[in-house]
Order: C-alpha cells, then sequence, then structure tokens
C-alpha cells in the first residue's frame, strides 16, 4: 500500500501550483491573453490546457517518477489503446470546463485523481477563481483548503425531495436530459460549469444533485475521478442510475450510461426516480 499521505502533500501542492498558473493565464497579462483556441471532438483546447497539463505531470513525475505509477492526462491522452497497465495511475484534468474558463464565467477547475485499480483513492480538485482546493483520501474523509487552512467539508441533506437544488451545465444539454429535468421530483436548478465546481457546490450544501447522460459523448474518465471521491468521502454518493460504482482506467476512457451524484440522504430513490421517468422518454 502507497503511502498516501506523503502523496497528498505532493498532490496539494501540484494542486496550488497548478490553479495560480491557470489563473495567471485566465486574468492574462498580454502575452498570455491570447488563448490559441483550437478544437479537438467539437470540445475547445487553449493554450493554458497545456501549459497546465504539462506543469502537473512534470511536477508529479519529479517527485513520484514512473517506475511506479501511471499517468493519464487529457491532453495527451491519444486514445491509448486499452488501460493503462500500472496498478496505480494518476488521472488528470488540467482544465475542467474549458468553454467556461474562454468565456469567464469563473467555474473552471483543475481535477487530479489517484486511482488503484479501478477506483480512486486519492483526490485533489482546485478551483482557482474561489481560492479553494478540495481533497480527499479514501476512507479519511473530505477537506476544503484555502490560505488559511484546511478544514473537513460534509454534506447534511435532510431536505424534501421537491426542495432539492439540481446543478446543471449550459453545454452539455440534450433532449433526454431535459425530459428528465423537467420531470424529476425536483425542479430548483442552478447552472454551474465543471463537474469540480459542480461538485463543490454540493459538497459546500449550496447543491445537492448532478445528473450527466451520455448522448453521442460521454464524459471521460478525468472529469469524473477527481470529484467523485471529493463526493462521496464527503458523505455524499455517485453513482450509475442502478446505484453500481463507477470505474476508472478500465478498457474505455469515457463513462457511458446515466450517472447521478447527490448528497440526498435517499440516494437510491433519486436513482429509481430517474430511472423510470427515462423509461417513460424512450416509449413516448
Amino acid at each position: 500500500m502507497k503511502d498516501l499521505t506523503k502523496i497528498l502533500t505532493i498532490a496539494r501542492e501540484v494542486g496550488w501550483g497548478a490553479a495560480s498558473l491557470l489563473s495567471s493565464y485566465y486574468h492574462g497579462n498580454d502575452e498570455k491573453t491570447n488563448l490559441d483556441i483550437k478544437y479537438k471532438n467539437n470540445e475547445p483546447v487553449t493554450i493554458a490546457d497545456l501549459a497546465v497539463s504539462e506543469y502537473i505531470l512534470s511536477q508529479l513525475q519529479a517527485a513520484l517518477g514512473n517506475q511506479d505509477f501511471g499517468y493519464i492526462s487529457e491532453e495527451t491522452y491519444k486514445s491509448q489503446q486499452g488501460k493503462n497497465p500500472s496498478e496505480w495511475v494518476w488521472i488528470i484534468d488540467p482544465l475542467d470546463g474549458t468553454r467556461d474558463f474562454i468565456n469567464k464565467t469563473g467555474e473552471y477547475a483543475i481535477h487530479i485523481a489517484l486511482v488503484q485499480g479501478t477506483q480512486t483513492m486519492l483526490a485533489v480538485v482546485a478551483v482557482p477563481e474561489t481560492k479553494k482546493l478540495y481533497y480527499a483520501t479514501r476512507g479519511n474523509g473530505t477537506f476544503m483548503e484555502t490560505s488559511t487552512g484546511a478544514v473537513p467539508v460534509r454534506v447534511n441533506s435532510h431536505k424534501n425531495i421537491e426542495d432539492l437544488i439540481l446543478v446543471v451545465s449550459r453545454s452539455h444539454r440534450n433532449d433526454r436530459l431535459e425530459y428528465l429535468l423537467r420531470h424529476l421530483p425536483c425542479q430548483n436548478q442552478k447552472a454551474i460549469g465543471s463537474v469540480g465546481c459542480k461538485i463543490a457546490a454540493i459538497v459546500e450544501q449550496q447543491a445537492d444533485v448532478y445528473i450527466s447522460l451520455s448522448g453521442k459523448s460521454a464524459p471521460k474518465d478525468w472529469d469524473m475521478a477527481a470529484p467523485e471521491l471529493i463526493l462521496t468521502e464527503a458523505g455524499g454518493k455517485f453513482t450509475h442510475f442502478d446505484c453500481t460504482p463507477l470505474k476508472y482506467n478500465t478498457e474505455d476512457i469515457h463513462q457511458w450510461g446515466e450517472l447521478l451524484a447527490s448528497s440526498y440522504q435517499n440516494h437510491e430513490l433519486l436513482c429509481q426516480a430517474a430511472q423510470s421517468i427515462l423509461a417513460r422518454f424512450t416509449s413516448h
């Protein structure tokens, strides 16, 4: 078993460094104001994505080496065939919420996850614009760190189901999702970019539920691996609609299917409601 305490110290330092670098592009001085936006599979990529990816990878590799760890980053992953052979694999999203980054909503995040086998053991989610970093290791709870130190965070949702607040995307929408959102028992919605920022809103009790439905495309491992542990270690749940857990570094980098993250005390009830609503959509 790896010493996750030491590794976490390194990952947090890298997370803060990456947040500072990303923020410098966001608030750009002259040479960094041109983000040189390109599109890859219809998704935007900027020079900030690439620079922060390189920074995170070089820092982690300098501290931990390549012998005991594999590395998967959104920006260096070239549909490498199959899964990474290492038992321990870093899964990194240097800029989650690129559209929000470009559109200056402030709702972008950095995801750094360490996966053993197919499950996340350590996670860091940094949100540069709030100057907050969330971190967790499996079995040890979730913490929120600011310049003044770290405090534990726990979800505590004893609301009625109709009072729950759904956090939704601005861009990734389709007819199935719209139908589901319209028919759920909870109708309060809040639009937030980046999965990391959505999960941060849930652990800070500003929202309660996040749903992801894959359509033509699906989120990737690096979208979910870090936020999932942040939420579950804070007492929430993040599963498929049939309540099976998410798995990472499998043969497929995509997180296909229907996923539901919540702080609701009866997560299973929410999943069942969502499943039956979608069944009606398919038949109507």
